[in-house]
């Protein structure tokens, strides 16, 4: 498996569109949490310091990450990098043979690699120097490196190590007393940044922070210590064992349920539409007789006229039909005439919008929260009477009982209800709201209807943006507005039982109007 390319089992199983945990993803944007702070020293001490920078941190701590981000945000016009490493070449004749390479001249002594950075100078370009894996130089090395970010009259490039932290002590030994070099010491992220950074890496792969428990991802944080590397591979174990379990589950039943949870949700909302249409269409009288039909002649049978003040027929030999217990018969309706249908009432399945960014299995009784079912009940039938028997000539003894014609019905018409005020999203309130306050998103639906009958229903403190997923319009709904991520779990606490279960999470306005923008 390459870092790009996740089991295929793995993907299909969560519906991602890349493995979200691998170490190189498509489009993965820079994480904030601590390490923005960190790149903006890094430029500001390049501008102003004259020492050796040095980027430390453990395995995993995403130092290879951050010198990337610190490449990809300089000015190229005014800024040559010049990126090495020391896996392979660690002693000083190899770094310097790479650094020559780097700014294309010949010779690799540090004197004309000082002269070259010069010229560049002239030019209005400073050097950037960037040793991945520093901890592995030999002390030569990194007295090379060291008298290169000293200089000389003809020039100075800014040289930055990103190491493990031992390598802080053999610098100082080096260094003897002096001081030439700045230590920055990567830290590990906190519970709520480890949730942020997976929220970030499951949302960038097409699904969202619901597919991991509280419990799975404080379980992630602990194991991990909160570094990212680590967070990235004990996250992805935690998934697969997920994976495993349900799998196994379904094959003890006889049943594998290799659906998407979506999927198996607007199946089991179908089921109970077609359960409702069964249960209203009712049961006939298991105590009822089963009348007796007769076979009727294929050729048109004459009806008589029949005088209904007379208290004979006014005719005789016309058949007629007999109900059992009743001693007035009715005539029998002309061969070829259509009988009466009862249209039975029709209950409407109920579809499931497309969300990757709430869990709506259990808020199905809402009539909008993510669930996306129409309540539309078919009219009741109103049922005619029946019209007064008229007394024809008795049918003749071999003739036998037949049903009564079925009752006509008439479809009542359905009242039509007022429509409601719609509810629109207000990207003004959104754009007011400061970037690092916090609010608590509730669920995402592909209609925008329905994030407007949910912020209807449950009342003003909700609002909704649109953003893109996966190229799709996704409206998002949103609790208030808190001034720290704490205020808002709080928050959370309180909500009605049906928003809860759609595990809300609390994110930053800033987020937010970044994926706006992305909409636009």
């Amino acid at each position: 498996m390459t870092s790009l390319h996740a089991d295929e089992a793995f993907l299909d199983h969560y519906q991602f569109s890349h493995d979200p945990f691998a170490a190189r993803v498509p489009g993965f944007k820079f994480f904030p949490a601590q390490r923005k702070p960190v790149l903006g020293q890094l430029h500001h001490l390049a501008r102003y310091s004259q020492l050796l920078l040095l980027v430390c941190g453990p395995q995993g701590s995403g130092k290879t990450l951050l010198r990337q981000a610190l490449v990809a945000s300089t000015n190229k016009q005014a800024v040559h990098s010049v990126v090495v490493s020391a896996q392979g070449a660690a002693d000083a004749a190899g770094i310097l043979r790479q650094v020559a390479q780097g700014l294309q001249i010949q010779q690799s002594e540090p004197e004309a690699i000082l002269a070259q950075v010069g010229q560049l100078a002239l030019t209005g370009q400073d050097v950037y120097l960037l040793v991945d894996d520093a901890e592995q130089l030999s002390d030569a090395a990194l007295a090379s490196l060291l008298a290169l970010a000293a200089g000389n009259s003809e020039g100075r490039p800014h040289v930055f190590l990103f190491a493990e932290p031992e390598l802080i002590a053999r610098l100082e030994r080096l260094a003897d007393g002096e001081e030439c070099f700045h230590a920055i010491e990567l830290q590990p992220y906190s519970e709520d940044e480890t949730r942020e950074y997976l929220a970030q890496r499951l949302e960038g792969a097409g699904r969202g922070l619901e597919l991991l428990a509280d419990e799975q991802i404080t379980a992630i944080h602990e194991q991990s210590a909160g570094w990212p590397g680590a967070i990235n591979q004990v996250a992805r174990d935690t998934l697969i064992e997920a994976m495993r379990v349900q799998r196994g589950a379904a094959r003890r039943t006889g049943f594998a349920f290799n659906l998407p949870r979506k999927h198996l949700l607007a199946l089991a909302v179908v089921g109970l539409g077609v359960l409702a249409a069964w249960l209203m269409q009712g049961r006939p009288d298991d105590a009822a007789p089963m009348p007796v039909m007769t076979q009727l002649p294929l050729e048109p049978i004459e009806q008589p006229v029949v005088d209904a003040t007379a208290s004979e027929p006014a005719a005789a030999g016309a058949p007629a039909v007999e109900f059992e217990g009743g001693n007035k018969p009715v005539p029998l309706p002309l061969v070829g005439e259509a009988q009466p249908v009862i249209r039975e009432p029709l209950a409407r399945a109920a579809g499931l919008s497309g969300v990757e960014e709430a869990d709506v299995a259990d808020v199905a009784g809402s009539s909008a929260v993510g669930v996306l079912v129409d309540e539309r009940e078919a009219p009741i039938a109103s049922i005619a009477p029946a019209p007064p028997a008229v007394p024809v000539t008795p049918v003749p003894a071999a003739v036998a009982a037949v049903a009564p014609p079925a009752p006509v019905v008439a479809p009542a018409p359905k009242p039509v209800a007022a429509a409601p005020a719609k509810a629109v999203a207000v990207d003004d309130w959104y754009a007011a709201q400061a970037g690092s306050r916090y609010t608590l998103q509730i669920l995402g639906a592909r209609a925008e209807d329905s994030a407007q009958a949910f912020v209807r229903e449950y009342g003003a403190q909700y609002h909704y943006f649109k953003k893109l997923h996966q190229g799709q319009p996704l409206y998002v709904v949103t609790y208030g507005s808190f001034g720290t991520r704490e205020a808002a779990q709080v928050a959370l606490k309180s909500l009605p039982g049906k928003v809860q279960a759609g595990k809300p999470w609390p994110r930053t306005f800033a987020s937010i109007r970044h994926e706006m923008t992305q909409a636009r």
